[in-house]
């Protein structure tokens, strides 16, 4: 069958096909969470004392005490098998953005032949998978084979419900036999304690005395396309890349504005319920569905949660969105930019940090005094990202993500603060030292009162901000829909906590002095504004204006992943996460090598695609529809009509410049004599990319000569408008 006949089969196939019927759904507060081992769950379960220990370590962040764990194996064990499960995984986040697992059994063979179901306390706590066949940089040899699984407490254990069976998957962390953290989880977990050790002393700095854990919490907007499988695997480029490499934009796209917030449609929309009813039993809250910008493009929303939970919910949801989408023959796309020429996908991370006695730390009080908390909060929150701004963009750094920052669709690789019309206005206000009532009081006097009341959302929402105030948090608008969470979040966490350690040692030297408490906090908000003001801007950051006004504010623009990840090679990067404990040198260092060799594998991987397709799909089908014309032009030619010799001269030309830009590439892939790992990234981003992109150029003016009829591959018109 030619790849015209598949396409037309295809959609034949998509159109007269009929749509998976809904489910009733079931009781929201019958299903929620029924596959999650919770805290209720272990209170009805466990022995008292075991469950009073478990829950001050979930709950307070106090260490597990190693004695329990074989009473809370047992009781997860029969939970687990009496829903079916005989598996049992340990579930891990290694430097890939996806998520890692290996089953093991209930199963233990006993002496005389029988078997019974075991699953012991050390097994819970501990497992061991291999630590150099995942991305660790350098930190293991493949001889040095030896890695650790520990149970992450904090994290629920669930059930996994597949076609094929139930599996018991318990969050854990993975460590190196030396004790170097090779996952995402790990240094997660250590930015929360940094940020609670530093947030803890600047809080009882303004007076309080019962001061709960301080963690951050996060609630990531995932955004994503659906095209129909039929669709997808006559795409080689989207099986192996996530991303279509050719592809001519449609007469319509989404310049109608007719898609966002649309009518969902009806098999999208029987999707939607099945993801969510999934997604409830996992006890994953998601609030939010609708129909995105681009033809094709869907978002889901959950509620905030903490941090570390909300990472390992966003890794689940992916997988769910994945799963599921199979069962109702679609595939999910999470790439950041799987068609040219319509909006990608991003991953709005909401992000707020707070503790059960203070509350939401980033929302404004309805006193001065809460008032006067929430600045000193937001103000280190500027501090830190004019400090490690090139940080906040090398945590957002893929191949993939490139396509979208400082694009017209996503906020750009300068990273810059949002405040909102009101509260730009108050810290500006500090800046000079002359605060003024937003309501137009008149003048205060230093003390409690300077402070005005602060109103939620007193500002526009503004799209173009990579770090936006929302009026209770801040939002990350600027990481890729195929990422981990973890990663900003680990950045964002321990700038804070860099940030707030500063703050609490600038009070403590004021109030040394013997100022007054509420001068103190003025004198230190002033100093932010004063050093780090720079970083606050509330235009459009889509304009080429603010580019130049950012340049001129010595704020880095890094436009590439090859720009960005050096980024974690630099000395003042090491020296924060060194000393708040987060990842020492070595683990840093990993992620370098590690993240850059995703970079160029993923860069090489589609230059190779783009030579394949243009050589063996796009290059045949051309050569068949000039063929066809060359067999045509002298017959028309006596009836007068010249249009076919013009339409055969101009798909010869564009078929004879998209070779040789292929045997440009072709030979460009061969070039292996790189110094560093920078250079052959700078060499992927300034080489490889611009001839990927000459090729495509010629094949997608190509796909408009050829006749329909002998194209070979899906259009955009057909994955991103039949359903």
């Amino acid at each position: 069958m030619s790849g015209n006949e598949a396409r037309v089969q295809a959609v034949h196939q998509i159109t007269n096909r009929q749509t998976m019927p809904p489910k009733t759904p079931e009781r929201l507060e019958k299903i929620w969470a029924e596959n999650v081992f919770s805290l209720s769950k272990m209170q009805a379960s466990l022995p008292k004392s075991v469950y009073k220990s478990i829950k001050s370590t979930i709950v307070n962040g106090e260490k597990l005490d190693p004695s329990v764990a074989d009473a809370v194996a047992t009781a997860m064990k029969d939970w687990a098998m009496s829903r079916g499960a005989l598996y049992y995984a340990h579930v891990f986040y290694p430097m890939t953005n996806l998520t890692a697992e290996k089953h093991d059994g209930f199963i233990s063979v006993q002496a005389d032949g029988n078997v019974i179901s075991e699953f012991s306390g050390k097994v819970l706590v501990q497992g061991e998978p291999d630590g150099s066949s995942f991305p660790n940089g350098g930190i293991r040899d493949t001889f040095e084979a030896r890695g650790y699984t520990a149970w992450d407490v904090t994290s629920p254990a669930y059930i996994l419900e597949t076609d094929n069976g139930s599996t018991l998957c318990i969050p854990t962390v993975f460590v190196s036999w030396t004790g170097e953290a090779l996952d995402k989880k790990v240094p997660l977990l250590r930015s929360i304690a940094a940020m609670d050790k530093a947030a803890n002393k600047v809080l009882k700095l303004l007076g309080h005395t019962d001061v709960a854990r301080v963690s951050s919490s996060c609630g990531a907007e995932q955004e994503y396309f659906l095209i129909d499988a039929n669709f997808a695997s006559q795409r080689p480029d989207l099986l192996l890349a996530g991303r279509s490499l050719f592809g001519r934009p449609p007469a319509k796209g989404q310049e109608f504005d007719d898609h966002y917030f649309g009518a969902i449609p009806e098999r999208v929309q029987v999707f939607m319920q099945d993801v969510e009813e999934t997604l409830y039993k996992l006890g994953i809250p998601a609030k939010t569905r609708h129909n995105e910008v681009a033809p094709g493009q869907f978002e889901i929303a959950p509620f905030f949660e903490a941090a570390n939970v909300a990472s390992d919910h966003q890794q689940m949801l992916m997988t769910v969105l994945r799963h599921t989408a199979k069962k109702h023959g679609f595939m999910c796309l999470l790439h950041e930019k799987p068609f040219a020429g319509i909006n990608g996908s991003g991953k709005h991370v909401n992000w707020s940090v707070g503790n059960a006695t203070q509350g939401n730390l980033l929302d404004p009080g309805d006193s001065p005094h809460e008032n006067a908390q929430f600045l000193v909060f937001c103000g280190a929150v500027i501090r830190g990202v004019h400090k490690y701004g090139p940080l906040m963009r090398a945590a957002i750094a893929t191949a993939s993500n490139d396509h979208r920052l400082g694009a017209n669709e996503a906020p750009p690789a300068i990273m810059s603060v949002y405040l909102g019309t009101q509260l730009e206005e108050v810290f500006e206000q500090i800046k000079t030292g002359a605060v003024v009532d937003s309501k137009k009081k008149g003048v205060m006097e230093l003390g409690v009162d300077v402070l005005p009341p602060l109103t939620k959302d007193a500002g526009d929402r503004n799209r173009t901000s990579p770090f936006a105030f929302t009026g209770n948090r801040f939002e990350f608008r600027a990481v890729g829909s195929s990422q981990s969470v973890s990663g900003p979040l680990i950045v964002l966490n321990t700038m804070l906590a860099d940030s707030l350690e500063w703050v609490g040692n600038c009070l403590e030297s004021e109030l040394s002095k013997g100022v007054e408490l509420n001068t103190a906090i003025l004198t230190v908000l002033k100093s932010v504004m004063e050093e780090h003001g720079a970083v606050v801007f509330g235009g459009n950051g889509y304009s080429e204006e603010w580019h130049k006004i950012a340049e001129e504010r010595g704020l880095a623009n890094l436009r590439t992943t090859a720009d960005a990840l050096p980024v974690l090679q630099q000395e003042y990067v090491k020296d924060l996460f060194e000393k708040t404990g987060v990842l020492k040198p070595v683990e840093l260092e990993s992620r370098f090598e590690v993240y850059a060799e995703q970079y160029i594998l993923s860069i090489e991987v589609e230059a190779r695609l783009v030579v394949s397709m243009a050589k063996t799909l796009i290059y045949p089908a051309s050569v068949e529809y000039l063929s066809k014309l060359a067999s045509t032009i002298g017959s028309l030619a006596d009836l007068g009509v010249d249009l076919e010799k013009e339409s055969a001269k101009k798909a010869a030309e564009l078929t004879n410049s998209m070779v040789s830009a292929t045997r440009q590439l072709s030979a460009a892939l061969n070039k292996h004599d790189f110094s560093t790992t920078a250079e052959k990234m700078q060499y992927c981003a300034t080489t490889i990319r611009p001839l990927m992109d000459e090729v495509r150029q010629y094949a997608d003016s190509l796909e408009g000569e050829i006749a329909d009829s002998y194209w070979p591959l899906p259009t955009y018109q057909e994955m991103l408008f039949i359903k």
